[in-house]
């Protein structure tokens, strides 16, 4: 694995952790979930032959402490980061944009505020469940959560949003068990430790966020829409399934499910290049 050259830039209210790998275009990769910089270090590494690869870990995540623990977080402070980090690093050049999970959110929100400055964007399982004709049943999920966080804690609340993100039909059966390469395993001590602030801030106001859908249409031609081939039905899948058929361009399928960066890192990495040719 190549050492990537590390920094910090200070922004409104928080310090983020930034790592730059290898030359060429830049290339923004925004995570998801309790996720960080290093949570792409396996597809990084590869792209870095191609691209000036730019990992982040978003503002309260693992090394992006912020100046009040309890500040709300917002989709667009979000993606005003992901943009401070462009005009820092690629100033003037148009980026292409990865985002997974919750961070394809604010890659939706980076699209349509700063279309300038964005190539191409691929968006993985974005869960703007708002943009669903069931949405009203995704907010009161939203809300139990929330409810369970304050009353319960943590572990009680994720095994509610676990729930909720279930196909349905889905049962409590044991599935395959997912082998993770040993650097995912290494990550996991700073993913539990990223949970509270996930399940307490993100999820809530990420998954109440409504995007611009005649925006987005626009600028269809510069998003690419992506699932997991192994996740077809769960509620992250799905927006990215609506939204495709709605503005009549190809959903593209990437190997694994909802994580399939970290279960299937070099196909995701290939798969990622082809998207971003077009």
């Amino acid at each position: 694995m190549t050492a990537p050259t590390t920094g910090n830039l200070r922004v409104n209210g928080a310090s983020l952790h930034y790592e730059v790998r290898g030359e060429g275009p830049p290339l923004l990769l925004i995570p998801g979930g309790t996720g960080g910089a290093s949570s792409f270090d396996d597809v990084a590494d590869t792209l870095a032959a191609d691209y000036t690869v730019v990992t982040y870990d978003p503002r309260g995540m693992s090394r992006s402490p912020l100046d009040d623990p309890e500040a709300e977080q917002r989709v667009a402070e979000h993606a005003d980061d992901a943009l401070r980090i462009l005009d820092l690093l690629s100033p003037g050049e148009r980026a292409r944009v990865l985002g997974v999970s919750s961070g394809a959110i604010v890659s939706l929100h980076l699209l349509t505020a700063h279309p300038g400055r964005i190539e191409r964007v691929v968006a993985h399982e974005p869960p703007v469940v708002e943009v669903l004709p069931d949405a009203a049943d995704h907010r009161a999920l939203i809300a139990r959560v929330r409810e369970t966080f304050h009353a319960q804690g943590t572990m009680p609340a994720m095994a509610v949003f676990a729930a909720g993100l279930k196909r349905e039909g889905d049962t409590d059966e044991p599935k395959a068990e997912i082998t993770l390469p040993p650097q995912a395993v290494a990550r996991a001590e700073r993913t539990m430790a990223n949970l509270p602030y996930f399940v307490g801030r993100i999820v809530p106001s990420f998954m109440s966020y409504a995007p611009d859908l005649d925006r987005l249409r626009a600028l269809s031609d510069r998003l690419v829409l992506a699932g997991g081939q192994d996740s077809r039905g769960e509620l992250p899948y799905r927006p990215a399934a609506y939204l495709a058929e709605r503005f009549g361009t190809e959903l593209v399928h990437f190997p694994g499910g909802h994580i399939g960066l970290t279960t299937h890192p070099a196909e995701f990495a290939e798969l990622l290049r082809k998207a971003f040719r077009g």
